[in-house]
């Protein structure tokens, strides 16, 4: 790629906004020419390398996405789903890739996506890893083979300080499990067991979700039978894969056509 696109990072001083302010900045293949706060926020007005404790990266934090995304040929965005929405139409004013990594979005907020996808393009998906796309696609290949002899459950850990449950991971997965059973997610999901909750029903797909410590991400898809149980897992244990493989979207993304894609997509799975 003879031209590096410039790439603007959202909620810069969250955890993941830090990681990638430093993948973009040590890349070969991109530069960053933006970081974006919330209003009034004490980074607004600083130099991003030195609010991260570090060295100046000649990048000026700003509360103003709009002027932000207009130097942009790219925005990485990990926040919260509103704000994600709102992103969405103004990276779409200046076609610019929208990578998504926000978890926890309605449906009704995903569809509000669409009429930015008819103008630009929008990578989003719940993890941005090689190993869980990988893990997807042995989920709903897994689940695809076996009846409902075989009860899944979706098990999932992170971090004390994540705010949806299940994860958009732990969605993805049971997504696909879904997919391979030819259902809806929607319709046999058990997202919460409590008290005296009765037997399992058939087909429900379970979730479980984990809160503790510096957990950077474990997924576990369970696949339990009479004698038998099958265990898909993946472990992350440094959140710069998820960086590094939202760079890697935002570089895909490059002259595709406006729409809406996935990891999928970008990793050609």
């Amino acid at each position: 790629m003879t031209h590096k696109p410039g790439i603007v990072v959202t909620g810069a001083s969250g955890r993941m906004g830090r990681m990638l302010i430093r993948t973009v900045s040590e890349s070969d293949q991109a530069h960053l020419v933006g970081a974006v706060e919330r209003p009034g926020h004490d980074w607004v007005g600083k130099d991003v390398g030195q609010a991260m404790g570090g060295s100046p990266l000649g990048v000026t934090v700003t509360d103003d996405p709009l002027e932000a995304f207009a130097r942009a040929q790219a925005i990485i965005d990990f926040t919260a789903p509103e704000a994600t929405v709102q992103f969405a139409e103004l990276a779409a004013q200046a076609r610019a890739v929208h990578v998504i990594g926000t978890t926890g979005m309605s449906e009704e907020q995903i569809a509000r996506l669409a009429p930015a996808a008819r103008h630009a393009v929008i990578i989003r998906a719940g993890n941005m890893s090689l190993g869980v796309n990988l893990l997807v696609q042995l989920t709903r290949r897994v689940a695809a083979a076996l009846d409902e002899d075989f009860d899944i459950e979706v098990i999932e850990a992170h971090h004390n300080r994540k705010v949806d449950a299940p994860s958009g991971t732990a969605l993805m997965l049971g997504e696909a499990a879904a997919e391979g059973r030819g259902v809806r997610l929607s319709d046999v999901a058990d997202r919460g067991r409590d008290g005296l909750t009765g037997p399992r029903q058939r087909g429900h797909i379970g979730f479980s979700a984990i809160r503790g410590g510096d957990i950077v991400g474990e997924h576990d898809v369970m696949f339990a039978a009479a004698g038998e149980r099958i265990i898909l897992r993946h472990v992350a244990t440094d959140r710069a894969i998820f960086a590094r493989g939202a760079l890697r979207a935002a570089l895909w993304g490059q002259g595709r056509a406006p729409g809406e894609y996935d990891m999928a997509d970008v990793l050609g799975l």
